[in-house]
């Protein structure tokens, strides 16, 4: 049995880690997870830069800043696979809770542009203080996307970085007036009486990719056997994990104190998408608000590397072109497709697509009879197709 060390911060996109060793899918494979729990996304990225740890979750726009020469100067690092779509939720503090409803807000949860002009009309001038658990995050990317596609001056909004588990007394303190997080961490400031919940993550972009499982480029090459072992290991668990009947299950597990030290309730929230939204009891039923495998939610498409390499660029003053085609290198869609390939997973014909492009889940042409992709729209219609992107 070969042990492998892997870092993850205490959210239920980590999920696939953490059920692949407690449910033997490492063992099939004759490994054995080392899962050591982090405090920060940041303690992820330099651990397995300096070598600590085999691998690691990380924000999927993690290793494309890297690639970008965002971040300190360490060993390349390849995202292998995608570990979870959405999982996130937006909230707000108490005071602006107050005014939304004061204003006739229905926290219907489910109109992103809706819930932006309220937000607007609400915060007007004033700055914005959003917590995001890191600056290169998909949460960095969705409250971007939104809140200025609903007219928020980007000038007005201050983007906090806040580590997950702390996001809770980050509005304790008066230090943020709204963020976006990963669960359980949103429902833990609900349950608390602090915020409460704006909107699901898949309501501003349907399938925002959320964490990855992050290699050094080094281990890859020189280690392909463990590489694929774990990959096989995870993906088996991200397919356990999409069925409903197993979201329970997985709450218990996830819960325990030596992952999220957590009552399973709240674990529970996210994964079978039953949000309670507030103090108030209000209860929302969000289908879809995590997958791990289903849709091809795995695949590492290099068009999404390409997305966020330009929205990052263009606010870096990089050139776009040249990020891209970096960033797409680090998205190892080759790797996924040898390693994954005996495993039975569907395989997509292409790497890249159009991004945002998919208002409902469509079938599509795999390398062995067809798949399904699922839906990936953007509230507001947008679209990101790396080929025109200029």
């Amino acid at each position: 049995m070969i042990t492998l060390r892997l870092g993850y911060v205490p959210l239920i996109d980590a999920a696939p880690l953490i059920v692949a060793q407690e449910l033997g899918f490492a063992a099939e494979e004759g490994l054995t997870l080392d899962l050591v729990r982090l405090g920060a996304w940041a303690q992820a990225r330099d651990m397995l830069g300096a070598g600590l740890i085999d691998g690691a979750q990380m924000l999927v726009p993690m290793p494309v800043a890297q690639a970008l020469g965002l971040g300190p100067s360490l060993p390349a690092m390849d995202l292998v696979m995608v570990l979870s779509h959405g999982g996130q939720a937006v909230a707000v503090n108490r005071d602006l809770e107050r005014r939304l409803r004061d204003a006739g807000h229905d926290f219907a949860f489910d109109d992103a542009r809706a819930a932006g002009m309220a937000l607007r009309g609400v915060a007007a001038g004033r700055r914005l203080r959003v917590g995001v658990p890191f600056p290169f995050s998909t949460q960095s990317e969705l409250v971007r996307h939104w809140l200025t596609g609903c007219g928020f001056p980007p000038a007005d909004l201050d983007l906090i970085t806040v580590p997950p588990p702390m996001m809770a007394d980050a509005v304790a303190r008066g230090d943020v007036d709204a963020f976006c997080v990963g669960e359980p961490w949103a429902s833990f400031a609900v349950e608390r009486g602090l915020a409460a919940l704006l909107l699901p993550g898949i309501a501003i972009w349907a399938a925002p990719p959320e964490k990855g499982l992050v290699l050094l480029r080094g281990f890859a090459e020189a280690r392909p056997a463990e590489t694929g072992a774990l990959m096989r290991a995870v993906w088996r668990a991200g397919r356990w994990l999409d069925d409903p009947d197993h979201r329970g299950t997985a709450a218990e597990i996830l819960s325990r104190p030596a992952y999220l030290n957590l009552p399973p309730d709240l674990a529970e929230r996210g994964l079978t998408g039953r949000l309670t939204i507030s103090g108030r009891g209000e209860m929302r039923k969000v289908p879809g608000f995590v997958a791990f495998n289903a849709g091809a939610a795995s695949f590492p498409w290099k068009s999404l590397a390409a997305l966020f390499a330009a929205r990052i660029a263009d606010r870096q003053g990089l050139d776009r072109q040249a990020a891209m085609a970096r960033a797409m290198d680090h998205f190892r869609t080759d790797l996924y497709r040898l390693h994954l390939r005996p495993a039975g997973a569907p395989l997509p014909g292409a790497s890249q697509r159009v991004e945002g492009a998919l208002a409902q889940d469509r079938s599509v042409a795999a390398e062995r009879g067809g798949m399904i992709l699922r839906a990936d729209a953007f509230f507001d219609g947008f679209s990101f197709d790396p080929a025109s992107a200029n």
